[in-house]
């Protein structure tokens, strides 16, 4: 095992993808964002899948400008099939080669990181969509947009679970605007380019995914919660702590969006994560101790002025469309995915 990722979660995601991995087979991927959270299980599962599963091999391209990779990212090594470059994608990017698969995942996707950084948010969403959809219509290559389910802003009650037809709730000049916006017009870009230009583009928009190699210092839910555990603190909760959400689990998420990348149908948004279950944040924090059957205790407090008002009442996905078309099936329950993540954080969090 890495620092950051499971050898269980990559054997899972490799079995899970059985019937489209050849997909990938002697196929060169580009990723940019490629050592964020999501990347850096990306690029373990490309390793994993050269090494066990794929009958040619196929090869990775990383791009990343660091900024925000954390600890966990700052340092990559290039190994056969993979090979790491630094570059902000809000400058166009340079590929001699061939280029079969365009993941374009970089971005800011903490709601600390992205109030304290709005300008870059949106660059990187759109400046920096625009220049890889640039280079997909020149290399004729397959394009997967991570967006995100924020996409939705606070959706009316009768659009809970939320499907992908759902327009959204969204302040353009609310204080989330620099990122829900951003990822919407990066999703039209998409559509633009599928449309004018004929390149295979989808987009993912992902729910509450979490796992292993989650920065500490992330600030979103499950590592306040794991940091504060692991440091013997209360948990501190936000607003009334009634607000709702789902958990995917890393290993189907990943699962989810490679389904994608091999058979999206062209042009189409697919929601992925768990639609079950839907579980209050003091209700999480119970679900933690029950899980890792440890104590806690819980502090309900106003939102930090660091954090982005507006937050979501509810969110919950309808994979409907992913199941049907991809075949994606999400097989991580709850307790499981809050076992190795817990697991995991509370050996490689700090302690003071």
């Amino acid at each position: 095992m890495s620092e950051f990722v499971l050898q269980k979660d990559l054997k899972e995601i490799s079995e899970g993808l059985e019937d489209v991995a050849q997909e990938f087979s002697g196929k060169t991927i580009l990723m940019t964002g490629s050592r964020g959270f999501l990347g850096r299980y990306i690029s373990e599962t490309f390793h994993y899948l050269n090494e066990h599963v794929l009958d040619k091999p196929c090869k990775f391209i990383g791009a990343d400008n660091f900024i925000t990779a954390g600890k966990l990212g700052e340092s990559c090594i290039d190994r056969p099939g993979q090979t790491f470059i630094k570059h902000n994608v809000i400058e166009p990017l340079s590929i001699e080669e061939d280029v079969d698969f365009i993941l374009h995942s970089a971005g800011i996707a903490s709601p600390f990181y992205y109030r304290a950084n709005p300008l870059m948010t949106l660059d990187v969403a759109v400046l920096g969509s625009k220049h890889m959809l640039e280079l997909a219509r020149q290399k004729r290559a397959k394009y997967l947009f991570f967006s995100s389910s924020e996409i939705y802003g606070d959706p009316d009650p009768e659009n809970v679970p939320t499907g992908e037809q759902y327009r959204g709730n969204v302040a353009c000049l609310g204080p989330r605007a620099c990122y829900d916006e951003s990822k919407r017009l990066g999703e039209t870009l998409c559509q633009i380019y599928h449309q004018e230009y004929g390149v295979h583009t989808n987009m993912v928009r992902p729910f509450n995914v979490f796992g292993p190699g989650m920065q500490e210092n992330d600030y979103r839910v499950l590592p306040n919660f794991a940091s504060r555990i692991k440091k013997k603190q209360a948990l501190k909760v936000y607003g009334s702590g009634n607000q709702t959400r789902t958990f995917c689990y890393i290993s189907d998420a990943i699962g989810g969006f490679l389904r994608i990348a091999a058979k999206g149908v062209p042009g189409e948004p697919y929601n992925i994560g768990n639609p079950k279950p839907e579980i209050s944040m003091l209700d999480l924090a119970k679900e933690i101790q029950r899980t890792m059957e440890i104590k806690v205790s819980t502090d309900v407090i106003e939102y930090p002025d660091s954090y982005p008002a507006d937050e979501p009442n509810r969110r919950c996905p309808d994979i409907r469309k992913a199941q049907l078309q991809l075949g994606y099936d999400p097989q991580v329950s709850l307790s499981q995915g809050l076992r190795r993540f817990f697991d995991w954080a509370l050996e490689n969090y700090s302690d003071s």
